[in-house]
C-alpha cells in the first residue's frame, strides 16, 4: 500500500511558477513509475508528466513542454513537478499517481497504469 500526499498548489499570475510536491509512504518507493496528472472543472482526467523509476525516462503532454519539469527523489519518497510559464489553461486539480513498474525503462501517461493516487492538490491561474 502506498499512500501519496501533494502539496504546492495555489493561486498564481499567468507567467508565474509553482513547485507541486508528492510525498510517499512506504519504504518502495524507488520500484514504482510516478506520474502527474490535471482534471480541469467539467473535463477530463489527462495526463501532464511521468517519471520511470530512476528518473531515466521522463514524458510530457504536449502542451506543458518545456514548462513542465518533472523530478523524483527516491531518497525522500518524492515526486516534483515544477511549473512554469504558467497559463490559464493550467488551471485544474493536480494529482500525483503511483505505478508498480518491473523495470527502468516505464513512465506510462495513460491512468490505467497507476496503482496508488493523491488527493489532489488546486492549481489556479489567474489571467
Amino acid at each position: 500500500q502506498v499512500q501519496l500526499v501533494e502539496s504546492g498548489g495555489g493561486l498564481v499570475q499567468a507567467g508565474g511558477s509553482l513547485r507541486l510536491s508528492c510525498a510517499a509512504s512506504g519504504r518502495t518507493f524507488s520500484r514504482y513509475a510516478m506520474g502527474w496528472f490535471r482534471q480541469a472543472p467539467g473535463k477530463e482526467r489527462e495526463s501532464v508528466a511521468a517519471i520511470s523509476r530512476s528518473a531515466i525516462i521522463r514524458y510530457y503532454k504536449d502542451s506543458v513542454k518545456g514548462r513542465f519539469t518533472i523530478s523524483r527523489d527516491n531518497a525522500k519518497n518524492t515526486v516534483y513537478l515544477q511549473l512554469n510559464s504558467l497559463k490559464p489553461e493550467d488551471t485544474a486539480v493536480y494529482y500525483c499517481a503511483a505505478g508498480l513498474s518491473s523495470g527502468d525503462s516505464s513512465a506510462p501517461l495513460y491512468p490505467g497504469a497507476y496503482d496508488y493516487w493523491g488527493q489532489g492538490t488546486q492549481v489556479t491561474v489567474s489571467s
